[in-house]
């Protein structure tokens, strides 16, 4: 069975986006992905309507099954904090209005998943990300990385719910 997941790092400045599909045989692979960039001089308002309508367009073109969005955690500074909030605030709007499942994991979570140690550094979840997706090279910029790096935990997530735990007579518990 296909699962297809739209991965989400939200920012008011810029959005990354991944859209991963995974099959039944555990390969994932990326189908497309992009960056939605505002302007720092346009009004936030303006920004995020610009930022809710592009993520509307992702989810119609593409259709996934599920978005993986990115939660806050609060160790930047206050004034990018708010902006980046109400980011992802149009960015569960949109997914709610397309009818899709939305999970949310935070940054943590994501580089266990991935690396099997939650204070992995930049680098090793680029290499990671390559390396899951069979890429030649990292995917730029961090942003997108960090989107579908978000689409891979939520599919290897999805992929361990799954599985059924046997007892020790091998019939299920």
């Amino acid at each position: 069975m296909r699962i297809s997941v739209l991965g989400v790092d939200p920012g008011v400045s810029e959005t990354g986006w991944a859209f991963l599909e995974g099959g039944g045989t555990g390969e994932i692979r990326l189908v497309a992905s992009g960056l939605i960039r505002t302007s720092p001089r346009t009004l936030l308002p303006e920004r995020l309507c610009l930022i809710h309508s592009a993520c509307a367009r992702v989810l119609a073109e593409h259709g996934p099954d599920a978005v993986a969005i990115e939660e806050m955690f609060f160790l930047k500074a206050a004034h990018t904090i708010r902006g980046t909030l109400q980011a992802r605030g149009v960015i569960l709007l949109a997914s709610a209005q397309a009818g899709r499942q939305i999970a949310e994991y935070n940054p943590r979570a994501v580089k266990l998943a991935l690396t099997g140690s939650g204070r992995a550094d930049k680098a090793q979840m680029q290499r990671s990300v390559q390396r899951s997706l069979g890429l030649p090279q990292a995917l730029r910029p961090d942003d997108v990385a960090d989107a579908a790096a978000i689409a891979l935990c939520h599919l290897r997530s999805q992929r361990l719910g799954a599985l059924r735990v046997l007892d020790r007579f091998g019939g299920p518990s």
